[in-house]
């Protein structure tokens, strides 16, 4: 921090002017367009729901665009303005920015405003993303099913006007600050990518070291039945002495309920929409609704609960879902599948080597977004750090 501190000293020695948006540059709101209207080719433009979803501090380059016939009569952008998303479905969407850098103008949704000034426009991106700016929007927002920002509110927020030698050097900082921690969370993620490949390929191993054993269909090996339809008004999102029994419906927990209707270690595969086949493990006394296949080893059958576990997830079991408007898994059709069912002991082998593998990839799985959180915190901190400076004397 030492060269930005110095530079600040050396060229504001008597601190930074702060002035108010509509004083130091225009502000301009675009005009309505819809998401059915965008294309892949045509003239570039910006949703305002892309702002926060799709775009970083900056862009020279926009998703989406339209056809050169409605771009005509809509509102653009330039390039170096500011645009800023002035509605949102929570507050904290309401202000995120991304500078447009592009060589072509791009249009802006009428729920974005274009800020243009002499200032750089990364700078003013970046100080967009800062609680002090934050914070006064925040207080001049109307809240209703969708929360927007007006452009008389938003003009009068004010924001530090350091000489641009500063700007463009708070700038860089930024620049490489955002470079490492794109680094980093990209590292992270290919890390735990590894793990999972590594994960699976063991799991595949050590399940089709089993494909001498004898085959025999699911259905001479374990009970598959769906649970019961519970109404949602019955289920309670928190635990409480009357919804004491977790219920669990095609995808894992959905809450709790006051009965349940089984007992002990069982698998549940879903049966319903889009994430059929997905395969959980629950014990203990709960509530299965009809969105899952509860499957419990069949009596005299000598087949351990966490292999069979790891076995219905190695079946990729999704790929039997019957197409249509509302996907769906058929008990019969899982009946029939055939699996090797090697000794009892090799079972409980394989599941206890393959839960410590998962355990793992799990705990990386946790690490990773507490690592970036961590990473992410620190730099708000010197985002906000560097653009925080002593106010000039009115």
């Amino acid at each position: 921090m030492s060269r930005i501190d110095d530079l600040i000293k050396e060229v504001c020695p008597d601190g930074v002017p702060r002035r108010e948006l509509g004083v130091i540059g225009t502000i301009t709101r675009g005009k309505r367009f819809v998401k059915a209207d965008m294309r892949e080719t045509g003239v570039p433009c910006i949703h305002y729901g892309e702002i926060y979803t799709k775009y970083g501090t900056s862009a020279t380059e926009a998703f989406s665009h339209l056809e050169p016939t409605q771009a005509n009569r809509l509102r653009h952008a330039e390039h170096g303005d500011v645009i800023i998303a002035s509605a949102g479905e929570t507050i904290e969407d309401i202000g995120k920015a991304v500078a447009w850098l592009g060589n072509e103008r791009v249009v802006i949704h009428d729920a974005c405003y274009a800020f243009r000034s002499d200032l750089d426009p990364k700078f003013s991106a970046y100080y967009f993303q800062t609680d002090n700016f934050r914070n006064q929007i925040r207080r001049n927002i109307s809240s209703s099913k969708i929360s927007a920002i007006s452009t008389q509110n938003l003009a009068r927020a004010v924001m530090p006007v350091p000489p641009l030698r500063v700007q463009q050097e708070i700038v860089r900082i930024l620049d490489e600050f955002t470079q490492l921690e794109t680094e980093l969370k990209a590292e992270l993620e290919a890390e735990l990518e590894a793990r999972r490949q590594q994960y699976e390929h063991h799991r595949t191993a050590l399940l089709e070291s089993s494909g001498a054993a004898p085959h025999s269909q699911l259905q001479d090996l374990v009970d598959m039945r769906s649970g019961r339809f519970i109404a949602a008004a019955e289920i309670s999102s928190t635990a409480d002495p009357l919804h004491p029994y977790p219920c669990y419906g095609g995808n894992g927990l959905r809450g709790y309920v006051a009965l349940c209707n089984q007992i002990g270690q069982k698998v549940l595969i879903g049966r319903q929409g889009a994430l059929s086949g997905n395969v959980h493990r629950v014990s203990g006394e709960f509530y299965a609704t009809e969105h899952a296949i509860v499957v419990t080893p069949r009596e005299k059958v000598e087949i351990d609960i966490d292999w069979a576990f790891h076995m219905l997830t190695a079946m990729n079991l999704n790929q039997y879902v019957s197409q249509g408007a509302q996907p769906g898994l058929a008990v019969g059709t899982l009946k029939t599948l055939t699996v090797p069912l090697p000794p009892l002991n090799e079972q409980k082998h394989v599941a206890s080597t393959l839960d410590k593998l998962d355990a793992l990839v799990n705990d990386l799985g946790y690490g990773l977004p507490a690592e970036i959180t961590a990473r992410r915190k620190q730099y708000e901190y010197y985002r906000d750090r560097l653009l925080t400076f002593k106010e000039a004397a009115a």
